[in-house]
């Protein structure tokens, strides 16, 4: 008997910046989900140090460790919707990321900041951080008759933002994993968040990670991403 894989899809969540002087995300604005998974993915990190020039009894400089930079990723997303012409997704997608350089309407007047992004894929949790977008460029490379674009690929740099401890996992220094969770018959958000949180009322939240509008309608064979609960406490 042979089982049927499923692709786990990447995804980049766009969320408010938090209120005040916090840390952690806040609410979901808006999911991007990649139709094509990333062909590259290049993480790249540094570190301070500072030299003290030698003096005569020393053979070379005195070198000392001051800490360790953030984390930064560089991915590209396809887009395309040429077998739909009509529809706008592409120039939906791209203004959404366009609009990471661009202070959240919700961190006004108080506190300007553009929206926090995350950016997942399955279980890969080395490159799952919160950041915010340093640089993006967008190519479009197809138009429909209308003029409208149907094709696009963007290139993004994300650089970490610093998280409080308690919601890190202490072996990559990123926020604690998602799981995934195939559905099977029975299956109900509220039974999974029981089983994952331990309180029914948490399925709003695997609702809004995963863009579900009717909790009602759940097919058998579908991935869940279930946020860990480090994450979900406020």
């Amino acid at each position: 008997m042979t089982s049927k894989t499923s692709h786990v899809r990447a995804t980049l969540s766009i969320h408010n910046p938090p209120a005040g002087d916090g840390t952690r995300p806040g609410g979901l604005m808006k999911r991007v989900k990649f139709q094509f998974n990333p062909a590259q993915l290049e993480l790249s990190k540094s570190t301070n140090w500072e030299y003290t020039p030698a003096i005569a009894t020393r053979a070379g400089a005195k070198v000392e460790y001051l800490g360790s930079g953030q984390q930064s990723l560089d991915l590209e997303i396809f887009l395309d919707s040429s077998d739909r012409p009509g529809n706008a997704k592409v120039r939906k997608d791209v203004e959404a990321l366009f609009s990471c350089l661009r202070p959240a309407p919700s961190s006004l007047p108080d506190r300007s900041s553009p929206p926090w992004v995350i950016f997942e894929w399955g279980g890969f949790t080395t490159v799952r951080f919160v950041a915010y977008v340093r640089q993006l460029s967008a190519s479009y490379t197809l138009f429909s008759s209308t003029g409208a674009p149907v094709r696009a690929v963007c290139k993004l740099s994300l650089e970490e933002i610093p998280q409080a401890t308690p919601a890190q996992n202490p072996t990559s220094g990123a926020l604690t994993a998602r799981s995934v969770h195939r559905l099977v018959t029975g299956d109900t958000l509220q039974s999974l968040a029981w089983r994952e949180y331990g309180d029914p009322t948490a399925w709003r939240v695997i609702a809004e990670a995963n863009e579900i509008d009717d909790p009602m309608r759940l097919a058998p064979g579908r991935e869940l991403l279930l946020p860990a609960a480090e994450d979900i406490r406020d």
